[in-house]
């Protein structure tokens, strides 16, 4: 019985602390700054990029296609026009135009490109371009693409001229066989949304756990708290769940960002489409809520380390990095899932994420081991601070 009416005592400490570190956290406008503008400024800058991105391709096709001394080549000309390219005239200084960005790019026609056609010789065509400019890429490939489809269907026309079958020019077709799903070649491009997910779990409760310990110290209002009879325990674990409430608020609203720009902005235009339904994402919160108890344990750690509420958020601010590590190298290499990697805090949680991004099921055991692993740390750094909280050093700060 009274080990019970002690549990009970522990519970209800736990309780009254966590209630008002997260009045505390509500009420502290950086806390809140950094739990709300993190998750909506990721993935609406990833969005604006996309739609950009998407509003260029789908502009190509209807740039204007300047042509310099178009009478030297009007079968050229002809042919653009029949493919629905509208021809202009090209500035009087058509290198300085494009440099200026007057134009993406002028077409030259050399003197005697009609001729050389007409003897069967290979004719000369000039591009001009300036590769340095970044938003004249799209309408310059699609110029590319067409003077390459002339090219080819005038080599077609001078091989069936001498009876010759323009398909002795492709001796060995390539096909290339997609075992990707669509879902899983979008998941692909769209690898940011695990890395938003995993660091929205370090930065939506890095605010209120610096300000819940080294905060408090310099304030002078921890010791006060420290001298009620009340566990030190109860007193960490208060304030570490209350970073994890902040965290995982952080994850929710991430989610709900990605999906509303996926959703509202034009990257089908790009030929992608990401489905995130909702057991995905549901599983993708599971994932990552293991990361939240984590990451909130070592910030509240870090935190009690430091002497100063500037020295805490200095250190804390490098633990972003914990999850930029795996998300940076499942973008550029991928992450090979085996029992090892899913056993690394972060590295399998970014597995698991990505798994259910890309439209896979993910096993019971994917999403246990990552949780072991991250509960021991938590626990570990959980119970560290509560022993350093027994320590006069660290509640004065000295």
């Amino acid at each position: 019985m009274t080990a019970m009416n002690a549990m009970n005592g522990w519970l209800t400490a736990v309780r009254i602390v966590l209630r008002k570190e997260l009045l505390d956290g509500v009420r502290d406008r950086r806390a809140l700054f950094s739990a709300l503008l993190y998750p909506l400024l990721g993935p609406l800058l990833s969005g604006l990029l996309f739609g950009f991105m998407a509003d260029k391709q789908r502009d190509a096709a209807d740039v204007p296609m300047p042509v310099m001394a178009a009478d030297r080549a009007p079968e050229l000309v002809e042919w653009l026009e029949a493919h629905g390219v509208e021809v202009v005239a090209a500035p009087e200084h058509p290198r300085e135009a494009v440099r200026d960005g007057e134009v993406p790019f002028v077409v030259s026609v050399p003197e005697g490109f009609a001729a050389s056609l007409a003897e069967g010789n290979p004719a000369k065509i000039e591009l001009i371009v300036d590769g340095s400019r970044n938003d004249s890429r799209a309408a310059i490939g699609h110029a590319q693409k067409l003077l390459g489809y002339y090219g080819q269907e005038l080599a077609s026309q001078r091989l069936l001229a001498r009876g010759i079958d323009p398909e002795v020019m492709h001796p060995v077709i390539v096909a290339e066989v997609e075992v990707a799903s669509d879902q899983e070649l979008a998941a692909s491009v769209f690898a940011f949304v695990p890395m938003f997910v995993l660091m929205a779990t370090f930065i939506g409760g890095m605010q209120l756990a610096v300000d819940a310990t080294a905060g408090e110290r310099e304030r002078g209002s921890l010791e006060p708290l420290l001298l009620n009879p009340v566990s030190r325990s109860a007193i960490v674990v208060g304030k570490w769940l209350a970073a994890v409430a902040f965290a995982l608020g952080c994850v929710i609203l991430t989610l709900v960002a990605c999906v509303a720009v996926l959703e509202y902005t034009p990257v089908r235009d790009l030929g992608l489409s990401l489905d995130l339904r909702v057991p995905a994402l549901f599983g993708v919160l599971l994932a990552a809520a293991p990361m939240a108890l984590m990451a909130a344990a070592l910030q509240v750690l870090v935190a009690s380390f430091a002497r100063s509420f500037k020295e805490a958020q200095t250190y804390i601010s490098l633990l972003v990095f914990v999850p930029m590590v795996p998300a940076v190298i499942g973008m550029m290499t991928g992450l090979e899932r085996s029992i090892g990697a899913l056993l690394i805090p972060g590295v399998g949680q970014q597995i698991v994420v990505e798994q259910l991004l890309g439209g896979g099921a993910a096993t019971a055991l994917d999403y246990l081991l990552p949780m072991l692993s991250a509960l021991v740390v938590a626990a570990a750094c959980v119970w560290l601070t509560a022993w350093m909280f027994r320590r006069e050093s660290v509640v004065f700060g000295r």
